[in-house]
């Protein structure tokens, strides 16, 4: 791929559940345990057959999280695992994320994903005290344990970093070097995600929006930090204007994550179009390309039904033409 391509992955994200044991004080995507009707395998078919012909390849299956020791944990994972095995049955590509998992659970889930991801946040325990005080999932080890785990699984990983929540420079870099030295020893990481905190209209906490101007030098950190086959990843829809883009872009970040019609972790933000975000590239030189949710290198890793279904999608968009854009919509179904 060339150094002027950017990336980013044709998506459609699917909800589960918006219940969450967690009560992080910053999240405009969660509702208290017991008050949401959880997502219907029917509901979902539904809306997947709706988006066969639209060339959405992946899609995010991204739940909030029942307590490990609840009662219903067990048909919540069985929940995950069943619209992993449904998109996969009706053409799609999944990837799962749904909080910390224990092994088995991972081990299960891999069967019906091509890749998973957890952002691991910030490896600082001070904010246990501040915005995760009442979010038992966030403390840090614990999190840090699921990107071992996803190492010795063998499951192709994404994870970032949320900026802007009380975190120190230091304790930024402190998380990126240790993203580097768990990769260093599993191979496994194929993205990391710098994303910045946005207000949204639904949470509790009273901060700030993360310094959106001082992205560009942390992604030129993360660059000098991480492994160079790791994709550093930003968010379009949280970064303010095009020359902020541009900049980050220019520092050494290459992929632009799942585009879709919303963001669930951030509502209040809308994704640009990619036809609007390929404008702005070819203005100064760089093409947008359309990816798969796994990256080549990683395709070994899987069960041989998921490596058919991910050669079928290769095949599709090697077939595209060159050096044309091709966006989610001339994708072929």
């Amino acid at each position: 791929m060339s150094d002027r391509t950017i990336t980013y992955s044709p998506a459609y994200t699917i909800v589960p559940t918006y219940e969450c044991f967690n009560r992080c004080t910053y999240c405009n995507f969660r509702v208290d345990p017991g008050q949401d009707v959880w997502m219907s395998l029917e509901k979902a078919a539904q809306i997947l057959r709706s988006l066969q012909s639209q060339g959405v390849i992946e899609i995010l299956i991204l739940s909030g999280e029942v307590h490990p020791q609840h009662s219903n944990r067990s048909a919540w994972l069985q929940r995950i695992y069943d619209l992993g095995e449904l998109a996969l049955q009706l053409g799609f590509l999944p990837h799962t994320n749904a909080g910390p998992l224990s092994f088995a659970e991972m081990a299960r889930l891999k069967q019906v994903n091509v890749s998973m991801g957890l952002m691991l946040e910030q490896m600082t325990p001070k904010l246990l005290e501040t915005v995760h005080r009442h979010a038992p999932s966030k403390v840090p080890a614990h999190r840090l344990q699921q990107l071992e785990w996803a190492g010795e699984l063998q499951i192709p990983f994404t994870t970032g970093l949320l900026l802007g929540i009380e975190e120190t420079e230091s304790d930024r870099l402190e998380t990126l070097e240790t993203i580097a030295q768990v990769h260093q020893r599993w191979g496994h990481i194929q993205e990391v995600i710098l994303q910045p905190h946005s207000l949204g209209s639904d949470q509790i906490w009273q901060g700030e929006n993360f310094a959106i101007e001082s992205l560009a030098q942390l992604v030129a950190a993360a660059r000098q930090i991480l492994p160079p086959e790791i994709t550093l990843q930003i968010p379009p829809n949280l970064i303010p204007n095009s020359q902020q883009l541009l900049n980050c872009l220019a520092m050494g970040a290459s992929d632009l994550g799942g585009l879709g019609p919303t963001d669930e972790v951030n509502p209040n933000y809308p994704h640009p179009y990619p036809e609007q975000l390929a404008t702005v590239l070819n203005q100064v030189g760089w093409q947008l390309q359309p990816r798969l949710p796994i990256y080549p290198r990683y395709d070994d890793w899987l069960m041989l039904p998921l490596k058919t279904a991910v050669q079928t999608w290769r095949d599709r968009l090697n077939t595209l033409s060159r050096p044309n854009l091709a966006t989610a919509d001339s994708l072929p179904a």
